[in-house]
């Protein structure tokens, strides 16, 4: 195995908080582990294992990508992979010119300029995650899942000073695995192995070949995925740059909505003038409801 180092550049405004929040506040034990200014996670790629580590360059305006990878034909699909996960490729100009038009979001972009959409190392990962999250706190979903990737995933050997020592659980595994007493209601349970065999055997694409829409139909004709699901795995699956979970409690509830928040059908309605850059609306909105 080859140990190698990248620059990814990305384009100014970009918040390294921003995305550190993000994902320290979902990482998993022993999956990922986060410094104050690094991220790292165990991945496989094509049935391989490795690992990365990524780090932010001050003033250089771009990330530090070090990788341990099999085989330097999978460095293109690593790269692009950290690249959508950290929203490299946006161009927050474009995007803040747009919704900019919004009275409401307007000072939100004026006090997060640049914010970002962060995005899963992979699909399959993310609907888990989605699925597992349905109707509890982020803290309750990442303790479940920490206990799948404990229980299910496989072991990795990596430099102890990255505390990384297990994958995430692939489909086929998932589906197969004996979920007795892991924390979920039997019904999701059930959801979950059912939509972990059916990307095993192949019956549902996890991708947006056909768009983001496409997807969510396929996703939401599964017992117990539901559309705010489907939304949201599009969102942070594939960075779905104009999907929209309008029933999301955090988008209701945004302060800019008032005391009494706003309802979906209304919220509907008024994210139709912000595509097709509604998701970057939402993580405006987010994060103005966590208080940012």
């Amino acid at each position: 195995m080859n140990i190698i180092t990248l620059l990814l550049p990305y384009q100014p405004p970009w918040n390294w908080q921003q995305l550190h929040g993000h994902f320290a506040l979902r990482a998993i034990p022993g999956l990922e582990s986060l410094g104050a200014d690094s991220y790292s996670r165990g991945f496989s790629i094509d049935g391989v294992p490795g690992w990365l580590r990524v780090t932010p360059l001050p003033g250089q305006n771009a990330l530090e990508l070090r990788c341990r990878i099999a085989s330097p034909a999978h460095l293109d699909q690593l790269e692009q992979r950290v690249r959508r996960m950290f929203d490299l490729d946006s161009e927050p100009a474009t995007i803040a010119r747009h919704l900019s038009a919004d009275e409401l979001l307007a000072p939100l972009l004026l006090r997060n300029p640049g914010l970002r959409l962060p995005v899963a190392f992979d699909p399959f990962e993310q609907a888990v995650r989605a699925i597992v999250g349905q109707q509890v706190t982020v803290k309750a979903a990442v303790t479940i899942v920490g206990r799948l990737v404990q229980r299910v995933g496989t072991p990795i050997e990596t430099p102890q000073a990255l505390g990384i020592n297990r994958l995430f659980p692939t489909p086929q595994a998932l589906a197969e695995a004996d979920l007795t007493g892991i924390g979920m209601p039997g019904k999701r349970v059930q959801c979950l192995q059912h939509f972990a065999a059916r990307i095993a055997d192949g019956s549902l694409k996890l991708d947006l070949q056909e768009g983001s829409a496409a997807l969510i139909e396929r996703l939401c004709a599964l017992p117990g995925i539901g559309p705010w699901t489907a939304e949201y795995i599009a969102l942070r699956a594939f960075g779905e740059a104009d999907a929209f979970p309008a029933s999301d409690l955090g988008l209701l509830k945004a302060p800019v909505w008032g005391a009494g928040g706003i309802d979906a059908r209304r919220l509907k309605i008024r994210a139709e003038a912000w595509r097709p850059w509604r998701a970057y609306a939402a993580a405006h909105l987010w994060h103005c409801y966590s208080g940012g």
